[in-house]
């Protein structure tokens, strides 16, 4: 549900210090967009919502905060990045490994599946 005063500058008044304030922070979010996601029926979805006065329907505004949460989460693997350095563990295919990692997939036959299966 959107903040009734869109003061967004007020999530970063109280800066996360430690890195259980951060889980737990991440946590907190995470948790109330599945919860508001759950409390769905599939006739909810073509109802009309307003984000800043913009009408969209609420599967448009999942798709659109979908793209808003996939910016953040490339932020912080940014930083993760950066602050880690030659210590960074990928994310997904390590660099300089693309070549096994495609001779793997590729060995296999094709297949319907989810790509956290294999």
């Amino acid at each position: 549900m959107e903040k009734k005063t869109g003061a967004i500058d007020d999530e970063f008044k109280h800066p996360l210090t430690t890195k259980e304030v951060i889980i737990e922070s991440w946590e907190t979010g995470w948790r109330c967009l599945f919860d508001a996601i759950e409390a769905l029926k599939e006739k909810d979805l073509k109802k009309e919502v307003f984000i800043r006065n913009m009408g969209l329907t609420v599967q448009e505004a999942l798709n659109r905060q979908l793209g808003h949460y996939a910016y953040h989460v490339g932020q912080i693997v940014f930083i993760g990045k950066t602050l880690k350095n030659k210590n960074w563990k990928s994310l997904s295919i390590p660099y300089g490994k693309s070549e096994e990692y495609n001779s793997n997939k590729f060995s296999k036959p094709k297949r319907t599946s989810h790509f956290t299966e294999d």
